[in-house]
């Protein structure tokens, strides 16, 4: 079994929107995101401890400005937090071993597959493609992945 954990050498090179993002819990603008349009099968790890997040055929366009997706890949690598900053109350999503800020989980997502909308910013992200899962040692995902349009 893999260990994921919060690793200094990917903080290191986290570009200063990355870690804006998840090391100060920030919000990249609306519709900026490199993995907002992404249609490609695959998953989305933490980009600091690599833990599996977010599965392609679990993404969907909301129309938000971030990708969205209805449900965690391994609700264990997934923490949620009450967040009443901005003058309302969230649910912050936050990486389980990376402690990443990921984004925010709203009710409002697709009724017929949950009802849930993890709206999460692509900087806390890193996408493994199908095609590279087994190597990267993410092959016990790979059921978890279709081919997506």
């Amino acid at each position: 079994m893999t260990e994921y954990f919060k690793d200094p050498d990917a903080i290191a090179n986290l570009s200063p929107e990355e870690y804006r993002v998840t090391q100060e819990a920030g919000t990249e603008r609306p519709g900026t995101g490199k993995l907002l349009g992404n249609k490609e099968p695959g998953i989305y790890v933490d980009i600091v401890s690599g833990e599996p997040l977010f599965a392609s055929a679990d993404k969907y366009d909301s129309g938000c400005g971030w990708p969205s997706f209805t449900k965690p890949i391994e609700p264990a690598y997934v923490v949620e937090l009450r967040d009443a900053s901005l003058g309302m109350v969230r649910t912050e999503v936050r990486s389980s071993h990376g402690d990443s800020h990921l984004g925010h989980v709203f009710p409002d997502g697709p009724r017929d597959r949950g009802g849930l909308r993890y709206c999460i910013n692509s900087a806390s992200l890193r996408f493994v493609h199908r095609d590279d899962m087994e190597a990267e040692g993410y092959g016990a995902y790979l059921e978890q992945v279709e081919d997506v349009t």
